[in-house]
Formats: C-alpha cells, structure tokens, sequence
C-alpha cells in the first residue's frame, strides 16, 4: 500500500512536483514551450496550494503553514483547474513531439479527472480511521529539521493550526448535511486517535517529538527557548484543537454516519463508485465486470493453495489449512524487535537478487521502520512512502509491529517484494530519477500501475529463486488471493450493498491473512472504495502482457528489457501501457 499520508495531506490531486522547472526538450517550438511553461506554473501554484505535501517532498519554503481547506478555497481551486483546462487548449497540440502529446494528454487526464471527482465531493470527508487532522504530526516523519528555521517554521504551522482544525469542522458538518459521510463501524475508531493527541504535559504530545533531539550546531540557549514556544503552542493552540474536535466528533458526527458498510448509502453513491473504478483501474471496466474477474482469479489461485497444501503433507481441507498458518506458534515471532530485524534480514536478502531480473536499479536507497504506534492498531500491515524530491530522505517501508502473534512470517517475503524492491520503492525511486519526463509524470501516478507493479513484484521472487520454501510460496499465494477476494469484496460492499460481516467471512473463507489484518482490510475498504481494484486489474494487465511478450518474441525476449519497457516511461494508465510493451514487440521483431 502506498503513501497513507494523503488523508492528512489534501493532495490537489493525485500528483506531486519538485521546486525546479521541468526540463524542456533541447527542440522545442512555441507550442513546446507554452506546454512547458504551463506544467512549471502549474507545479508551483500545486506546492502553494497544498503546504503539507511540498513539505512531504522536501520543499521547505511553505513549511510554517497548513492547507487552506475552507470551501471558499476548494471552490477556488475547482475554478482554476477548469480555467487551466482551457489554457491547455490554447496550445496547438498537432505541433509537440509524439511524447509530449503524451504528456500533453496525461496532464489533461489529470486535471479532468480532478474536475469530475469535485462534484463527488470527497473533500467533505477529511477524515478516516487510517488518517486525516487526528495524524496531523505524522508529517514530520518526513521533514528535515537541521536549522533554527526548520523548528521555527514547525512551531509556526503549530500556531496556525486552530484555523486548520477549523476549516476541517466546517467540512465535516457540510458532510453531515448533506449526507456524504463514512460507515459508522470504521468512524467509531477515530476518537481514540484523537483522544492520544490530547495528552497531560505538552513534552508527551506527539506534535513535540521533534524538540527531543537537535542537531549539534544548534546552542543550548536556543534549544531552550523552542523548546518552551513549542510547549506553549501545544498546550494553547493544539490541544484545545483536539478537545473541540473530539467534542464535536463524538457529540454530533459520529451518530450521524452510515449504519452500514458502503458508499451507496450517499445520495450520488452508484455514480461515484461507478467513477471510483473508472479513475483507479485506468479502464472502463463496470463493477459487475470487475466482481467477476474476482471469481475467476479466486477459483484459480484456490487451486494452486490446494497443490502447495498438498507438498507440505496437510490433510485437512484448505479453510482447515488456512487455520494451521494462522495460529501454529512456529508461524509466528514473539517480540516487535524480532519481527523488525526479521523484515530488515528480509530485505537484505531481496536486494542482490534484482540484478537476475533487471537492468536498471535506482539510485536512492530505502530504509525498513515501524508504523507509528498510536496507529498501528488501525491500519494494515505495511505501507511505503516514496523518497523526498531532492534525494533529502530515503524511501520508508513502514510494518506493523502491533501483536506479533499476529504477524505470520509467511507472508514477509511477499509483503517486502511489495513495498519495497522490486515493488514501490525500485518502481517511484526508478521514476522520481528519470531525467526526460515532466516533473508531474516523474512524482505522479495511476493506481493501477503503482499497485498492479507491487503485486506483480511479488511473482517475481520466482523468477529470482526466493520461494525456496513452499509456505513462503504460499504466502504469496495469499497474497494474489488477497488482491483477487479485493475485487469481490470491495465491489460487493459498495455496489451490491454486502454488510461488513459478510465481506469478513468471506475473506476469511478464501485467502490465510489473520483475523487482524482481515478486519483492518474490510474497513480499509469500507473508508477508501475503489482504490483496492487498482491491484489485481494493474497486476493482471502487467501478466498478460508480459505473456504476449514471451510469445510474440520467443527467444527475442528478455526480461531485464521487458521491465525497462514498463518502468522507463513512468507510470501510465494501463492503455498507454499496452500501447507502448506492443510497439517494443514490433520493434524488437523488426530488428530495430
């Protein structure tokens, strides 16, 4: 899973920018650089725009300030968008080069995109039990503090949180108005988030985590002296926040939300969903269609758990099978420190084993740490969080150490393949270092590709020689049965209006996961509809065309080769994708 962060960092949409200017084509004509011109305009008033995720890349100048997420700005921004829609008309797209209309209809895409999904109004939900203002502090995960400045700027954006707390109760109460809300059963889990940034002394806030360690350079007088703005802004500005929000949250919101599980309880919820799978698989796939590529991959993957159950002498049924790998002890490790080190070993052995399979590797390195603790409880079982811009901080796989006991050693392989190389990290490391794409390609993305890359890295660890052990093996079957029962579940629960426990059990009935982690997942999905389609459509599109590669080039193919094809370009909606493996395919049989 990616970048949880984006529930408290209120992307503009779903792209990134560094703070340099894109790099134009050494040929260039006035359409050329009218695009150009426009992409680096753009990017700059995305960072002014959107503080929190410039923050997230590394671009420290919007460091002392929070989103305006008032209506009156949303609404503002909606306008732009559409009034640069227009501009983009304005340039003559017959007269760019062929990759730059590529880049001319992507950035299209996106902005259209982020039109259409405004009248859904999904803003109005700012929060949920993985994220949103109650994980505020979470972002300086991500920042640098080095200078004066970088504490100064912290303690300012402290300050000025009231009015962020703010605008984010009027969104909230605009939601309970007009019926745009979340499911009761997920919501219930916020206020004990809320309830850990209301703490006695200002020094156990999680907002002062970084006045606990300064760099050497900073003097001992000036330590001091932040030290007590920042307990003074905690105590006077952030935790009178939390107490109002809590207030209003437990008091008026929460029992107004959703007595059951999916979006079509909202007025506009088929119209939205129906969006939602559109704009997260790159396809015009309908739910109904997407359900049953679910049933069909959950009959096959059945069938190959019943082979590896077969070769490691279990006698039982397959659900009996399930229940052994969930509750043996052998499964499991009995410490959070073990289970770290265990993933970090993990890593360690993925890393040199790339070079069977690729030719390209990224340059930027990446680093194993713990999901926080105050949100371990709530949220999955790892996500990754990209490197920042300007090479400052490393890629994060972030793993739950939150009850071991339920943490089976299995699934680590597949999980680590994922989230870190050859998935997320070798991917958008990969992507952030490319040189001849815009900048909104090179920190951007589409669901389906970044997901469907992460699954397909997992089968991966066959082509490298890491499934030495068949219940690793399985595991990873665990996992493509995963993404295979998401298409089922999630499309049941928001479309063909399942309840939560019947989503549960039948997750339970199909895949090995704990009881922990199904729960989690169920109520991921529940708070964040469409987005688990992405995986399973993305990884199935990357399969097939690698097949049709093996076929059409016979001994002409080549993995590492086929990998740049995919990787190179960035990621892509899946059409442009498949576009671009057949015109390799032709290329490579043309002798070119």
């Amino acid at each position: 899973m990616l970048i949880r962060l984006s529930c408290l960092l209120f992307v503009i949409f779903f792209v990134a920018t560094v703070f340099s200017q894109t790099k134009i084509p050494a040929k260039q004509n006035s359409a050329t650089k009218q695009l150009y011109a426009l992409f680096d305009s753009e990017w700059e008033w995305n960072l002014r725009e959107s503080p929190t995720f410039a923050s997230f890349l590394g671009d420290k100048r919007y460091n002392d300030r929070w989103n305006n997420v008032s209506l009156a700005a949303i609404e503002k921004r909606k306008q732009h968008r559409i009034e640069t829609l227009e501009k983009l008309k304005q340039i003559n797209r017959t007269a760019l080069s062929t990759p730059d209309q590529l880049n001319y209809d992507l950035f299209k895409k996106d902005y259209e995109e982020a039109v259409e999904e405004n009248k859904f109004k999904k803003y109005l939900l700012p929060i949920t039990q993985q994220g949103g203002i109650q994980t505020a502090d979470e972002i300086t995960q991500l920042m640098t503090f080095q200078s004066v400045k970088d504490y100064q700027d912290w303690i300012a954006r402290m300050n000025a949180f009231p009015v962020f707390m703010e605008q984010t109760i009027m969104l909230l109460q605009a939601g309970k108005k007009q019926n745009i809300m979340w499911a009761k059963v997920v919501m219930e889990r916020v206020p004990a988030q809320i309830d850990k940034m209301i703490t006695p002394t200002a020094e156990q806030n999680p907002f002062y985590a970084s006045f606990k360690n300064f760099p050497r350079d900073i003097p001992e007088a000036e330590r001091a002296k932040l030290k007590n703005q920042a307990k003074e802004a905690i105590n006077d500005k952030i935790v009178p926040s939390y107490k109002k929000l809590k207030d209003y949250f437990v008091g008026e919101y929460l029992p107004a939300t959703y007595p059951k599980a999916g979006i079509w309880q909202r007025p506009d919820g088929a119209d939205y969903y129906a969006f939602l799978a559109r704009s997260y698989t790159t396809t015009n796939l309908t739910p109904q269609e997407i359900h049953d590529k679910g049933l069909q991959e959950v009959k096959r993957i059945r069938a190959e758990m019943e082979k590896i159950k077969t070769q490691v002498g279990f006698k039982g049924t397959l659900r009996e099978f399930f229940q052994y790998l969930r509750s043996d002890e052998k499964f499991f490790y009995k410490t959070p420190d073990e289970l770290l080190n265990a993933y970090r070993a993990m890593s360690k052995k993925i890393d040199p084993n790339l070079v069977k399979v690729f030719r390209t590797l990224p340059r930027t390195p990446y680093g194993v740490i713990p999901i926080p603790e105050k949100i371990a409880p709530d949220t999955t079982t790892a996500y990754y969080n990209s490197p920042a811009a300007d090479g400052s901080r490393p890629g994060y796989y972030y793993v739950n150490l939150y009850k071991p006991e339920v943490r089976p050693k299995w699934e680590m392989m597949a999980l680590s393949l994922h989230e870190s190389v050859p998935g997320h990290h070798l991917q958008l490391a990969l992507q952030q270092e490319l040189g001849k794409i815009p900048n909104f390609r090179k920190f951007g993305g589409y669901t389906a590709f970044i997901e469907g890359w992460g699954l397909y890295s997992e089968s991966l660890g066959e082509d490298m020689g890491l499934y030495d052990d068949p219940y690793d093996k399985f595991g990873q079957l665990t996992y493509e049965m995963w993404r295979a029962v998401r298409l089922i579940v999630d499309t049941g629960i928001h479309y063909f209006k399942w309840d939560r426990q019947r989503a549960i059990d039948f997750f339970k009935d199909n895949a090995a996961k704990t009881d922990q982690d199904i729960v989690n997942e169920i109520d991921r999905y529940i708070s964040d509809p469409g987005q688990a389609l992405a995986y399973k459509i993305g990884e199935l599109k990357l399969k097939e065309l690698r097949a049709r590669s093996k076929q059409e080039l016979g001994n002409k193919f080549d993995i590492k080769e086929f990998h740049d094809v995919v990787l190179l370009s960035g990621a892509l909606p899946l059409d442009i994708l498949e576009r671009n493996v057949d015109e390799w395919i032709l290329r490579k049989k043309s002798g070119k």
